[in-house]
């Protein structure tokens, strides 16, 4: 092995997926090759989902070789543990990382759009009561790469371009806001999708919300509310007594104040817990005058959750209430119950 092959030591131990075309086109060059290499290796990367320096077949073939023995120049993707479709298109994926971790990512196609429902970290340390993954414990944050790969696993199996990236799989977003920040710039970058097009969903963490506001970012924030009140809030998500309602309301105002975009609040309806015509009513006196949506989810049932989905009545009067309040508001329709489509569900029965 040359010795050009042995400097950079703690840059060539990155993986290469994460890395913009500047970035690789410093990695070539370190490597003894020109450095136009690089956007040929950010297209084998980004566009055509290269696995290894081996796929890349405009590469020199000794180049290629040397990797095989070479562990510092991986790539960085992920292996693929299982993948189920349903009847109605949804694909969903468990990948198995590195590190022998599984995490999962759902690929959601519609007639004119490919979403990508992305995981941050393994499990999720919120430990929200209805929730499969928080039910899961937490195993640890997702490396930019590993949340980059997946978009590229769902658009490779799919053999469809990825349009929409929605950050509500496993984990909490917030909670590793330095690989979602730059994962977030790689997706719009690298890969092409639009910022206007990626949703980021939080349940909220003190003091993240106006920190993400001052990214100045074009993508949409997705708050996890579930509830109108700080009583049931506290209830349903354990973090709501270190993060009292009023102190969210004022930190997601204080978002729309600095982006001038809306938000969009998350609400599972749980039947006989927050799916009353009273709580909507709540609710809308809640988000009254706020630059706002309301996405109501029914609830999904999983193992080890003693919540229920409420009735298609209780769904649609909760929805009148709402536009009666001139609230902005959509029921949110469950895709993939075949796969187990709440998050978490799929991960939990086969990596265990």
């Amino acid at each position: 092995m040359t010795a050009n092959m042995t400097t950079n030591k703690t840059t060539q131990d990155l993986p290469l997926l994460g890395r913009s075309l500047a970035e690789l086109s410093e990695w070539v060059e370190s490597q003894g090759q020109p450095r136009y290499r690089g956007k040929q290796l950010h297209e084998w990367l980004y566009e055509k989902s290269a696995r290894s320096i081996g796929d890349i077949t405009v590469f020199p073939k000794s180049w290629r070789e040397q990797f095989a023995l070479n562990p510092s120049a991986e790539v960085g993707r992920s292996q693929i543990y299982l993948h189920k479709q349903t009847r109605d298109g949804t694909e969903k994926f468990l990948l198995k990382l590195a590190d022998g971790e599984i995490v999962e990512t759902v690929g959601i196609p519609t007639s004119k759009r490919l979403t990508v429902c992305v995981s941050t970290q393994v499990g999720c340390p919120m430990a929200c009561d209805f929730c499969a993954t928080g039910k899961g414990g937490f195993r640890r944050n997702l490396a930019k790469h590993e949340i980059i790969d997946q978009v590229l696993t769902v658009q490779e199996v799919m053999q469809q371009r990825v349009s929409h990236i929605v950050f509500m799989g496993m984990g909490e977003p917030l909670l590793n806001y330095d690989n979602l920040v730059g994962a977030i710039a790689v997706i719009n970058k690298d890969i092409g999708i639009g910022q206007r097009n990626i949703t980021v969903s939080t349940v909220g963490i003190p003091n993240q919300i106006p920190r993400f506001a001052e990214e100045h970012l074009q993508v949409t924030l997705a708050v996890s509310l579930h509830a109108p009140t700080q009583e049931v809030r506290a209830q349903v998500i354990p973090s709501a007594d270190r993060y009292p309602l009023a102190a969210l309301m004022n930190d997601c105002r204080e978002y729309v104040d600095i982006t001038g975009r809306r938000i969009s609040f998350e609400y599972t309806l749980l039947a006989g817990v927050n799916d009353s015509p009273e709580q909507a009513e709540e609710l809308a006196n809640l988000i009254r005058g706020f630059q706002s949506h309301v996405n109501l989810i029914p609830y999904n049932p999983v193992d080890d959750a003693d919540y229920k989905r409420p009735s298609e009545r209780a769904i649609q009067t909760f929805v009148r209430i709402l536009e009666d309040y001139k609230i902005a508001v959509s029921v949110r329709r469950t895709r993939g119950l075949e796969a187990d489509a709440a998050c978490g569900q799929l991960r939990g029965q086969h990596a265990r």
